[in-house]
Formats: C-alpha cells, sequence, structure tokens
C-alpha cells in the first residue's frame, strides 16, 4: 500500500532498512494530512451508521486515571446492555495530550479541566476539591487542615498533568513553590511513594476514592478544587453513539463520586 502510494504521489515516503524503516523528510511532511484523512473517513462511517441508527459505531475518547477507575467501568457495562455492538477505544492521558487528541479528532471527546483548554467547546460536569497526601507519621498530619505554605516546604511529589495543574496554581497564588523531589504521570505511584515516606502530594479526592493505601489524606487551605467537563470540537458532528454516551453520563451525575 505505501509503494503504491509512493508511486502514485511520485515521492518516496518511506526509507527501508533491515532493522526497519523510517519516514522520510516528505513522509513526515504528509503523516499529518494522511492522519486526518484516516479521521475523516471514520467519520463518514460514523455518520452512515447515524443514518441507519445506532446499532454499531466506535467512541474514542480521552479519559484520566480516576475517571477510568472510578466512573467509566458502571457507564461502560449500562451503555453497553443498550448498544452492544458499539466500540470503545479509550486513551488515558492528561489534560494536554487530550487537549491535543481532542484538536486533531484522535478522539471524538476528552475529560479535561475547561480552565486549561482554549477552541473547543466543554460541558462542566463536576467539581471536586484536591487533598493533601501525607505518610501517617508526618508532623502535618496531625492537623485536620494543612497549610499550602507550610506543605510547599516538605520534599514534594508532583503529579505529571501536563500544562495546567491545580495545585501548582494554588502555590502560585500565595506566592508559595513546592520543592518538587519527584515527578510522576500515575496517581497510584504517588501514593505508593507518599505511603514509602518519600514526601508529600496533592491528589483529586476521585482518585483517592476506594484506596487502601496507608496514608493520611488532609483538606489543604486555601481549598484546592479540580472542575472536570467534558471538552470537544464540534457538537454537530459528533458520531451518534458519543452524544448517547455523553446523556448517559449526565443523567448519572448525582450518583458518580
Amino acid at each position: 500500500m505505501i509503494s503504491s502510494l509512493e508511486e502514485e504521489t511520485s515521492l518516496k515516503l518511506v526509507n527501508r532498512f533491515r532493522t526497519g524503516a523510517k519516514l522520510t523528510l516528505e513522509g513526515e511532511e504528509l503523516y499529518p494530512q494522511i492522519e486526518k484523512l484516516i479521521y475523516q473517513y471514520r467519520a463518514v462511517h460514523e455518520r452512515i451508521n447515524e443514518i441507519k441508527g445506532l446499532k454499531t459505531g466506535t467512541i474514542r475518547m480521552g479519559t484520566l486515571a480516576s475517571i477510568s477507575a472510578h466512573w467509566l467501568p458502571g457507564l461502560l457495562k449500562e451503555f453497553q446492555e443498550h448498544y452492544p455492538e458499539v466500540e470503545f477505544v479509550i486513551h488515558q492521558g492528561d489534560y494536554s495530550s487530550i487537549y491535543e487528541w481532542i484538536k486533531t479528532g484522535a478522539v471524538d471527546f476528552g475529560f479535561v479541566n475547561p480552565e486549561a483548554v482554549t477552541g473547543i467547546e466543554t460541558i462542566v460536569l463536576k467539581e471536586g476539591v484536591m487533598l493533601a497526601v501525607l505518610p501517617t507519621d508526618h508532623p502535618l498530619g496531625k492537623k485536620d487542615v494543612v497549610p499550602l505554605a507550610e506543605l510547599a516546604k516538605e520534599p514534594f511529589i508532583l503529579l505529571e498533568e501536563g500544562h495546567y495543574y491545580e495545585p501548582l496554581e494554588a502555590f502560585k497564588a500565595i506566592g508559595a513553590s513546592p520543592v518538587v523531589k519527584y515527578t510522576i504521570h500515575d496517581d497510584y505511584a504517588i501514593m505508593a511513594m507518599v505511603e514509602a515516606g518519600l514526601g508529600v502530594s496533592i491528589l483529586a479526592e476521585l482518585v483517592l476514592y476506594r484506596t487502601n493505601y496507608n496514608i493520611r489524606l488532609c483538606t489543604t487551605e486555601p481549598k484546592i478544587s479540580k472542575t472536570i467537563a467534558i471538552g470537544y470540537k464540534d457538537r454537530a458532528s459528533m458520531p451518534i453513539a458519543c452524544k448517547k454516551f455523553i446523556e448517559l453520563l449526565r443523567s448519572h451525575l448525582q450518583e458518580l463520586p
């Protein structure tokens, strides 16, 4: 297929080696456009499914670890009971990667913080709080409320969330900067590291829901809120399967942690 495309365009797109293949400069230039063509091709098939009625289809979403663990299992189960032939492709990432996936069309919609994105439409779902996460024997853990200014002096384990992270914004607002010792892309790894006494952190209450780590959770002062929203490029062009799933999600908001 690639050879046929090279012949049609009169361009060499791939350099072939015994160990594999690598895009040429021309191939790198065309790759994003080819990717868009594939997404558009999928969109045409989604529209055909919509015309025929929702029997089949694919839902591509970008999600956060906390959403994957505590929201999606029940929602997916209920949705599949009504639409068993619909396929799900779920990409897990952070605010930055999910935002990029939405913009490029790699996903139909994703979970984002509306304050962290521009140029896309959003629907606010819920607002939660973020809590200080401390080793059980930490001196600050004796308090029910931990001042951010004091937390900033401790070895801090930072959750890599892309270009926007609520705790960093909160530290900046009070003129403080945490002593970042570790930067990790996984909430659960951070909890294990805090449990081992490697530092302190701040995580969303949702990701701390139903965990069995031996850690101390405290409210911060000032409090840090986390807004969860659905983000997408254009509702009119969104596949009907996605619209149905978002409707189901919104109908269950009161029950979701």
